[in-house]
């Protein structure tokens, strides 16, 4: 039994999770991925959660168990009947029965915040933009789609700090890729004309594409370059990519991770590999385009037919044979009462 593939992507709220997730959905063919987004696991909605007082990043604002049990059933191939968040306007609506394909993306705030959740993931993903970015982010984005003013996504921005700083961040720990997308130095996030760098940890939790040939070429700076670092004091090779790399150095780094890709993969609809929107225009990216590639490869390389795929230990089933087991026992011991 083969079972799916398992993509966790974390972060801060507008770090950049829907734009990288529906970049690989169009690379990888939706056809062949499930995505699902942990935020709509909300206990309150909008106007509730303001009574109350609470964030949408506290952990008692969402239904943790669920998400757990539901990641777990996603795992062994089965169906769940997912909640719905509108973020469009703040309300809980009517669940959605989903079929697990292929591959499955969570993406959200808190998809890594237990040790059961982790468990179900093949490669887990933290994005880890500046934080003078990610307000610009948030601020277009709240204003333009979810019915905010300027005023009121700051004011949010300040009640949420500590909750980002106590339970989103500290998710960072457990990722075996951290993406940073960043402007170059000295240029205003709010005046952005141009690509973003990107920067990206590969820590060696997973096995990773040979990318050596950038080392033995570091000299010469073509806009890539790999360094050997020390992330949270563990080493960790550091893949930089600018804003204006060359595009022949681009097609390079996306052959050489082609190359590594298992024979036989189907095929990805590349023409739509680091496309975003900006401004309403359709824009290319050669650092975004890679960063999916990169993601892509891994999805890839695990769903290799030749490959063994474990499963996880069961937990919510076994949760569940045990508490049956114990209900058995307490029934035979009050028969045993009874007879005495």
């Amino acid at each position: 039994m083969r079972r799916p593939i398992m993509l966790g992507i974390v972060g801060d709220s507008a770090a950049g999770k829907s734009t990288l997730t529906g970049g690989l959905v169009n690379l990888l063919g939706a056809d062949r991925v499930t995505h699902i987004c942990t935020d709509d696991y909300h206990k309150y909605d909008r106007k509730e959660r303001a009574q109350i007082g609470i964030t949408a990043l506290h952990p008692e604002c969402n239904y943790l168990d669920i998400m757990e049990q539901h990641l777990e059933r996603l795992h062994y191939g089965l169906p769940i009947l997912k909640p719905v968040y509108d973020h469009s306007n703040g309300s809980l609506v009517r669940p959605e029965y989903i079929m697990p394909k292929e591959f499955i993306i969570v993406e959200g705030l808190l998809g890594f915040y237990t040790r059961v959740m982790r468990q179900f993931y093949d490669v887990k993903v933290y994005l880890n933009p500046p934080e003078e970015l990610r307000r610009v982010w948030k601020i277009k984005r709240d204003t333009t789609k979810r019915g905010y003013t300027r005023e009121q996504v700051l004011e949010e921005l300040i009640k949420r700090e500590p909750d980002s700083e106590a339970y989103i961040r500290p998710q960072r720990e457990f990722a075996d890729i951290i993406v940073t997308f960043y402007p170059p130095k000295g240029v205003d996030p709010e005046k952005i004309d141009g690509h973003l760098n990107t920067r990206l940890v590969l820590r060696p939790t997973i096995p990773h594409p040979d990318f050596s040939y950038l080392i033995d070429n570091r000299a010469e700076n073509h806009g890539i370059r790999l360094e050997l670092g020390r992330d949270m004091g563990k080493p960790v090779d550091i893949l930089e990519i600018d804003g204006n790399v060359p595009e022949e150095e681009a097609l390079r780094l996306e052959k050489t991770i082609w190359s590594h890709l298992p024979r036989g993969v189907p095929p990805l609809n590349l023409d739509r590999l680091g496309r975003y929107l900006d401004r309403n225009e359709i824009k290319h990216s050669h650092p975004l385009a890679l960063t999916q590639l990169l993601l892509a490869y891994h999805l890839l390389r695990a769903y290799d037919e030749n490959a063994t795929i474990p499963f996880a230990p069961p937990v919510d089933a076994l949760s569940r044979i045990r508490r049956q087991r114990e209900l058995s026992l307490k029934e035979i011991n009050m028969e045993i009462k009874r007879n005495d």
